[in-house]
């Protein structure tokens, strides 16, 4: 039925007696990038502190990411508490959700601001994004249903294979008419559709990084632009979790669509910058301004707490005659 596809083999790596996954790979080198991301990010803004800081938040969010995609692939997916132990099924909202609430209790017992990190966190998660999703395509994992046109792929070794009886009896498609259940067939490739989409949402928010709303207001078009891309994905994916009353979408459209109306919401409360809504930039002190012969004491003037504009030393020196 499905005429030359592209067919899929797993991507291990065998270092010793230890097999390493294209997965367990991609992992590794998102977390990296949203280290770095970060970490940079906050630097250039003048929050070296915080910059300090993005290694133990890094941590938390792993951990939140391990602990909150299995609990959701358990409760919400397989309902089997034997599904805890098993090296597969970590779910991205379940990791997103865990992720945050640790992050967030984590940057609470620092005391320090977690609109702050979020801001560049959107940043950072799309970059990861777009790589960690590259582990899903390397183990044949979140493909798409049945498709037989250009770069359709076969995933023989899939988790699980994308054999007729096995997305009958996982994602409830129907068998084709005159297929035999053993046939592999061709799917969409979904997981190279969220790695363009994941880096296409990097782009955006890196263009944005430089806003002027307040600290904060990015994470709100993250959660915006992650929750779009999700939604329509998943009409594309093999799922088997699809709800009468929600009109036919999954689970995890249900859970994009909140996403982004958190988004607009996050926006709108951070658009302006004000009082306990400061801008991006970290407030220059008066002594390195004069320190640095940018300004005059008698020019100095710089913006009150209150009013919430934030200057950095480039700007205040650009006011100079």
């Amino acid at each position: 039925m499905f005429t030359n596809p592209i067919v899929h083999h797993p991507a291990i790596l065998n270092i010793g007696p230890l097999p390493l996954t294209g997965f367990g790979i991609a992992v590794l080198l998102a977390f990296l990038i949203a280290q770095i991301v970060s970490e940079r990010e906050l630097t250039r803004r003048g929050h070296t502190i915080e910059a300090a800081a993005v290694a133990d938040i890094l941590l938390a969010a792993i951990i939140g990411t391990m602990v909150g995609g299995k609990l959701y692939y358990v409760l919400v997916v397989t309902h089997r508490a034997s599904d805890l132990w098993n090296r597969s099924g970590f779910v991205f909202w379940g990791g997103f959700i865990g992720s945050v609430l640790l992050c967030w209790l984590t940057i609470r017992r620092k005391k320090l601001s977690f609109a702050r990190f979020a801001d560049v966190a959107g940043i950072a998660i799309a970059a990861g994004y777009a790589v960690g999703r590259t582990g899903c395509w390397a183990i044949g994992d979140d493909y798409g249903k049945p498709y037989s046109g250009i770069f359709a792929v076969a995933f023989p070794q899939g988790s699980p294979a994308s054999t007729a009886i096995s997305m009958a009896e996982n994602f409830h498609i129907r068998i084709p008419p005159g297929v035999s259940p053993d046939t592999v067939l061709s799917v969409y490739p979904t997981q190279l559709f969220e790695v363009v989409l994941g880096f296409v949402m990097f782009l955006i928010l890196w263009k944005l990084r430089n806003h002027k709303h307040a600290e904060g207001w990015l994470f709100g078009v993250y959660a915006i632009l992650a929750g779009l891309e999700r939604f329509i994905i998943e009409f594309f994916r093999a799922k088997d979790d699809r709800f009468a009353w929600a009109m036919g979408l999954s689970t995890a459209q249900v859970i994009a669509l909140s996403i982004a109306i958190a988004g607009i919401i996050i926006m709108r409360v951070r658009e302006k910058p004000g009082k306990g809504k400061p801008g991006i930039l970290a407030i220059p002190s008066i002594g390195l301004i004069l320190a640095s012969g940018c300004l005059s004491p008698s020019r100095a003037i710089v913006s009150s707490a209150d009013s919430g504009t934030v200057h950095s030393p480039s700007a205040v020196a650009q006011r100079t005659p």
